[in-house]
C-alpha cells in the first residue's frame, strides 16, 4: 500500500478466485481517472483521455473565377505590348523629331500666309488707284412717317 493513498490496488493475476474490487464512490475518483481493463484482463485505475472531437475538415477553396484567369493571362500580354511599343518609339524617335520640325515649318507657313494674303489681295483690288472706294448715298423723306427714297453713287 502506498503511504499517500488509503486504497490498495490489486490485480487478478496469480489468484484462482476473483478478488473483490475495492469499493470507491464515483465522486472519490478524480476527473481523468477511471477503472480500465488491461489486455491481460486486469482491472485497474488509470488516467484516461477524454475522446476529442475530430477537427473539422478544411473547406475546399472555391475555384478561381474565369474573369480572374483571363485577367491573369492578359496582364503579361499587355505588358509585352507596352514594352514593344516603347522599343518601337525609341527606334522611331529620329523620324518623329524630323516630323515635328516639318510640322512646325508648316505652321509657320500657314501663319505667314494668313498675314500676307490680306495684304496681297488689298493691293490687287485697288488696281493702282489710291485710296478706298467712295460711296455716296442721298436719302429724302417727307414727314415723320413718310416714305423714304434715295440714290447710291459709286465713285
Amino acid at each position: 500500500m502506498h503511504p499517500e493513498t488509503p486504497y490498495e490496488i490489486t490485480t487478478l493475476t496469480g489468484h484462482p478466485q476473483p478478488i473483490p474490487r475495492p469499493v470507491m464512490l464515483p465522486e472519490e475518483i478524480f476527473p481523468g481517472v477511471a477503472w480500465v481493463t488491461l489486455p491481460g484482463g486486469v482491472r485497474t485505475l488509470a488516467y484516461t483521455q477524454q475522446p476529442t472531437t475530430q477537427a473539422p475538415r478544411p473547406v475546399a477553396a472555391p475555384p478561381v473565377p474565369t474573369w480572374a484567369k483571363t485577367t491573369a493571362l492578359l496582364a503579361p500580354t499587355i505588358g509585352g505590348g507596352v514594352a514593344a511599343a516603347g522599343i518601337g518609339l525609341s527606334y522611331a524617335a529620329p523620324g518623329l523629331i524630323a516630323m515635328s520640325h516639318a510640322l512646325w515649318a508648316t505652321v509657320a507657313l500657314i501663319a505667314a500666309g494668313a498675314i500676307a494674303l490680306p495684304i496681297l489681295l488689298g493691293a490687287c483690288r485697288r488696281g493702282g488707284k489710291a485710296g478706298p472706294a467712295q460711296i455716296t448715298q442721298n436719302i429724302t423723306a417727307t414727314g415723320l412717317f413718310g416714305r423714304a427714297s434715295g440714290t447710291i453713287n459709286h465713285r
